[in-house]
């Protein structure tokens, strides 16, 4: 908005020439980080005094750890917050025309409403599941596929006009449109291995990483602060990426696809960012606020959604190595209790407890010691998946 508000200026007269800098992303990108920060941190307090007020208080699950029952009652459904910041921030500092931001705006909104009525189920219903995992699954997979139908095309396709013209391109041909090759899954650390994936392939795993990762950050989010950070290290990444992969030049230097306005995200990168900071900022322990699925599965999604469109969903699942964990952890014990159930009877466990940052709580660990070692891995991964960028 404020991109064409700019331009607009500078075409009355040579006295608004200064605001050329409003051209340039990486000073857009660290505007969008520095309104989301503020605009957190100064609605955070009002935001918690409201949710306190309105009595939207997280629960407690009958088989939780013990030691957090104490936070039962804590304002839940901060995720607003953080949606609020990212919004504004990004609709104020982004290119309106850019239809990448669009539509990970779309999806990002899209989960979150999601999240908002499984939360509003928990306490208005007092209902400590929330929405029916079916029920839940079906919007996420709706969202999920709409946007894998839409990037499939907008790959190769400069504008909204041309996508549907793809669209129909491919439905005439008998589904068999070929992909550009950068549509292909890129592979880390090789020079040129690309696997071309076709629509289907293309479709059903941009599916599978934005709905993945949706859930994967939602599972995360169980420990003051734990899920927050990592999002803003990985979406912070991300933004790297969009960067160099929406510039033919280093694109080209880099031997990375070029995706004409991919560049773009970055500004979402960076307001998902400062938002997230500001969030932190409540939510550290003892959390003031936590952003409940209204938040995770946002920005989950909006994770998957970026590294689809700047082609690194396997740096993804590496840099965001901690969500993948404890998604697995979850799925590895309920699928070992369920088959030693049916073997001897008995249900066993693999972890004492999970997501697997709660089995480190049952082993001894202070949430704090949990939190920050996370932490400390994340920023470790992040670092593994940058490496990328040169080292093929």
């Amino acid at each position: 908005m404020l991109l064409s508000l700019a331009l607009w200026l500078q075409s009355l007269g040579p006295e608004f020439g200064f605001l050329r800098v409003f051209q340039y992303l990486t000073f857009r990108a660290v505007m969008a980080a520095m309104t989301a920060l503020i605009l957190g941190l100064v609605a955070g307090p009002y935001f918690i005094r409201r949710l306190t007020a309105l009595k939207i208080g997280q629960p407690i699950r009958g088989y939780a750890m013990q030691t957090h029952l104490s936070k039962s009652g804590t304002p839940t459904m901060g995720g607003v917050l953080i949606l609020f910041s990212i919004a504004l921030s990004t609709i104020l500092w982004f290119d309106l025309t850019n239809r990448f931001v669009w539509i990970v705006l779309v999806v990002t909104l899209g989960f979150g409403a999601i999240g908002w009525a499984d939360d509003w189920r928990k306490v208005v219903h007092k209902n400590p599941e929330g929405m029916r995992s079916r029920e839940k699954y079906f919007w996420q997979s709706l969202i999920g596929l709409l946007a894998a139908f839409y990037l499939v095309f907008s790959v190769s396709g400069t504008s909204n006009l041309r996508v549907i013209e793809l669209f129909f391109q491919w439905v005439l041909s008998g589904f068999t449109v070929e992909l550009p090759p950068q549509a292909g899954l890129m592979v880390p650390f090789f020079k040129e291995i690309s696997y071309p994936l076709g629509v289907f392939g293309f479709v059903v795993m941009t599916y599978l990483v934005i709905v993945g990762a949706s859930n994967a950050v939602n599972l995360t989010d169980g420990l003051d602060g734990l899920a927050i950070m990592p999002v803003v290290m990985v979406g912070s990444a991300l933004g790297v990426f969009a960067y160099v992969t929406g510039s033919s030049v280093f694109s080209k230097y880099l031997l990375l696809p070029y995706i004409p306005g991919a560049g773009e995200l970055l500004i979402f990168c960076a307001a998902m960012a400062g938002a997230g900071l500001a969030f932190l900022w409540f939510n550290t322990h003892p959390a003031q606020v936590f952003m409940g699925d209204v938040g995770a599965l946002a920005l989950g999604g909006a994770l998957g959604t970026i590294a689809v469109i700047v082609r690194q969903e396997i740096v993804l699942a590496i840099m965001g190595g901690i969500f993948v964990v404890e998604a697995l952890s979850v799925m590895l014990q309920v699928s070992w209790f369920k088959y030693t159930k049916k073997k001897y009877g008995e249900g066993r466990r693999l972890f004492q407890m999970a997501p697997l940052h709660h089995h480190f709580e049952k082993k001894g660990w202070k949430e704090t010691q949990v939190v920050v070692r996370f932490w400390i891995i994340t920023m470790l991964l992040c670092l593994v998946g940058l490496s990328t960028l040169k080292l093929r």
